[in-house]
């Protein structure tokens, strides 16, 4: 079972940057699906960016379309979700999950502790 450390968040005036990490330990990524979720408060998880393993095509919420990136590294065990043009209603604790078998989907089965966003001025 691989364990997950995000990192990255912080807090950042609107428009600004963040570059979140997600990093796995007790193996490498090779074979899962790594997707970025934000969740505020009590709300629920809301899925913001996937990326398939087997092709490596991605996928984006429409409130973040233009503005985030998601990747993977070749060091196989880290990916990231660069987040530009930040606007206060990205503010939340997010979180990566994996999802074995490279696909992306509604489910996943490990998910890291969450690194907290805030973009405030």
């Amino acid at each position: 079972q691989l364990l997950l450390v995000e990192s990255g968040g912080g807090l950042v005036q609107p428009g600004g940057s963040l570059r979140l990490s997600c990093t796995a330990s007790g193996g490498t990524l090779d074979t899962y699906a790594v997707g970025w979720f934000r969740q505020v408060s009590e709300k629920e998880r809301e899925g913001i960016s996937c990326i398939n393993n087997s092709d490596g095509r991605t996928n984006y919420a429409d409130s973040v379309k233009g503005r985030f990136t998601i990747s993977r590294d070749n060091t196989r065990i880290t990916a990231f979700l660069q987040m530009n043009s930040l606007k206060p209603e990205d503010t939340g604790n997010y979180f990566c999950g994996i999802r074995f078998g490279g696909l992306c989907d509604d489910s996943y089965d490990s998910w890291g502790q969450g690194t907290q966003v805030t973009v405030s001025s």
